[in-house]
């Protein structure tokens, strides 16, 4: 049996668990703002430069108006709306908090699945996707399974989550058997031209223009746009392509397992026995879909 798009899944959990750790990083030097604004510029560049290289062209023009609508649609609600929510949360509860908040993709995505396109998930499945997630929360939680973090920080991630989870539908839905990077192409640039609205409406481009000259800050957001919108994003379409949203989701959602130990160096955070066993857990979560 063919795992090409799990084993893709898991390629999206390694770049976006390093993803998060380097946003949050620039989140705290130049603002999260300034933060989704260059690192969807840098992609886009990337993105196009790979495009460039692997079809002469800069932006993918040979999209059909279908697929234009759905992954630019994908792209407002994903990386737009959701990153908006979630990177503020990562400088209110921090990415460790909001990550474990993120870990109900999978069941948002494999519930909207069900419904819109009729992904229907064998218990087996579920059995996994429940597993995973039971460890998850047992690695991010204090010893109590009990989360003191506020309110609004929390519910920020949560619309991460629904943000992520919608948007992965709908790539989906546009996506079809087109290119994965022409496709994410177009999700980043919807993402971009909102965040350009956004920040021309609230008159923030002297912040941004100011992040610009923060060296380190602007250090973090490269490396973290290479493995995030970059190489991540166009991994997270390639996996839906080849197997279901709740399954890639569910192999996605191991970001919060994987960010324990570089969490602990960058932040400077403590690892306790609960954090293993919650990644031993989400672990034989995940291997029951290789069974």
């Amino acid at each position: 049996m063919n795992y090409i798009g799990e084993i893709a899944a898991i390629g999206v959990a390694v770049c976006w668990t390093l993803s998060a750790l380097f946003f949050e990083k620039a989140g705290r030097q130049i603002g999260s703002l300034s933060v989704n604004i260059i690192r969807l510029v840098w992609a886009f560049v990337l993105l196009g430069i790979t495009l460039l290289i692997t079809g002469n062209q800069f932006i993918p023009t040979d999209a059909s108006g279908y697929q234009w609508f759905w992954l630019g649609l994908s792209g407002f609600v994903g990386l737009f709306l959701g990153d908006l929510f979630l990177f503020k949360s990562y400088l209110i509860i921090g990415s460790r908090t909001s990550t474990l908040i993120m870990s109900a993709v999978p069941m948002l995505t494999a519930t909207i699945g069900w419904f819109l396109l009729d992904e229907k998930l064998a218990p087996k499945s579920i059995l996994a996707i429940v597993i995973s997630i039971t460890g998850i929360v047992i690695a991010i939680a204090d010893k109590r399974l009990k989360i003191n973090a506020p309110a609004k920080g929390l519910l920020l991630a949560f619309g991460g989550a629904l943000g992520q989870a919608i948007g992965l539908i709908l790539s989906k839905k546009g996506l079809g058997d087109y290119d994965a990077i022409a496709a994410t192409q177009i999700r980043i640039l919807f993402g971009l031209v909102s965040f350009i609205v956004l920040i021309t409406l609230m008159r923030r481009w002297k912040s941004v223009f100011q992040a610009l000259k923060n060296k380190k800050g602007v250090e973090s957001v490269s490396i973290g746009a290479f493995f995030g919108p970059f190489v991540g994003i166009t991994l997270s379409l390639f996996a839906i392509q080849h197997t279901q949203t709740g399954i890639a989701s569910t192999f996605m959602a191991l970001v919060p397992v994987l960010i324990i130990v570089p969490s602990a160096i960058m932040f400077k955070e403590k690892i306790t026995p609960h954090h293993v066993i919650g990644a031993i857990i989400s672990i034989i979560g995940v291997s029951l879909f290789f069974i």
